[in-house]
């Protein structure tokens, strides 16, 4: 099954919905719950989850920019059922060498999901310097940062994961991926540029009755690991085996790692005079 793909995103939105960190969250819903309004610009935005996940949590009213350069899934994300009050516009836009200009449109939140961890140090730049400019609050979800847990444990675990985590690095069309490194690259990079940061583990968890999940990451786990070289075809096809066994008897469970956070630009003069005059409007 694809990375990327409609049945892979539908596999997975239940577990990354139920992973999110409720404390990054609940960030980003106290910094616009001020506001009356709010457009947001969901940066490979696959199916809409994002949308699904943190819209009730905003202002009533919204309009979110969903960007994907994939017009299938961009299709899909359009036809999903929307809040009353919610505009939404879909662009097809190639994000590895042309997101500037969305930022241009009126924005008061920028998001991301499952995206830091496919993308160069030199997008990765662009991206923050971009963001901070505008001093724009970015919330980024979903993050790998290489911890991965299987139990009950096999000997050969470590390096299957290990190799996963290099073969994470390779280019995913922005340049050689920073892989498990993104999330703290990224927040060293917006700590530079004076914003505050809400940070938390966002871990999926799998156990007994995730058994379609477990298989498909199992697998791909597999294929990477074969990729590399690094481990012996024979071995890792025993590897694989032999976790499945476990996952067919219902005692297998996996903990695979992510990172959230919430970062917003210390000092941001329009998010300040509008909640003041929100407070004044309101005392009066």
């Amino acid at each position: 099954m694809s990375e990327f793909s409609v049945e892979w995103l539908a596999l997975r939105e239940p577990y990354d919905q139920r992973a999110r960190n409720p404390k990054v969250l609940a960030a980003v819903a106290a910094a616009l719950q001020h506001r009356s309004s709010i457009a947001v610009v969901d940066l490979a935005c696959g199916t809409g989850s994002m949308l699904r996940a943190i819209s009730p949590r905003l202002p009533a009213v919204q309009a979110w920019r969903l960007v994907d350069n994939d017009i299938g899934l961009l299709a899909r994300a359009s036809m999903g059922a929307v809040p009353t009050g919610t505009r939404i516009t879909t662009m097809p836009v190639d994000l590895a060498h042309d997101f500037e200009s969305i930022l241009d449109e009126v924005t008061d939140l920028v998001t991301c999901s499952a995206l830091l961890d496919l993308v160069s140090a030199d997008w990765l730049d662009r991206f923050v310097v971009e963001v901070a400019l505008r001093k724009l609050p970015a919330y980024v979800a979903l993050t790998y940062d290489g911890r991965a847990t299987l139990e009950p444990a096999d000997p050969l675990d470590d390096a299957v994961v290990g190799a996963v985590n290099l073969h994470h690095r390779r280019d995913k069309g922005f340049g050689p991926a920073l892989g498990p490194a993104a999330a703290g690259e990224a927040m060293a990079r917006f700590k530079r540029l004076r914003y505050r940061l809400t940070r938390g583990r966002s871990d999926w968890v799998f156990g007994a009755r995730d058994q379609k999940i477990q298989l498909e990451i199992l697998a791909g786990w597999a294929g990477a690991a074969c990729e590399t070289g690094r481990l012996p075809l024979a071995d890792t096809m025993e590897w694989l085996t032999r976790r499945r066994d476990l996952i067919a008897g219902g005692r297998s469970i996996l903990r695979v790692g992510h990172i959230d956070f919430f970062a917003t630009p210390i000092g941001n003069r329009r998010a300040e005079r509008s909640q003041s005059n929100n407070t004044s409007s309101s005392s009066g």
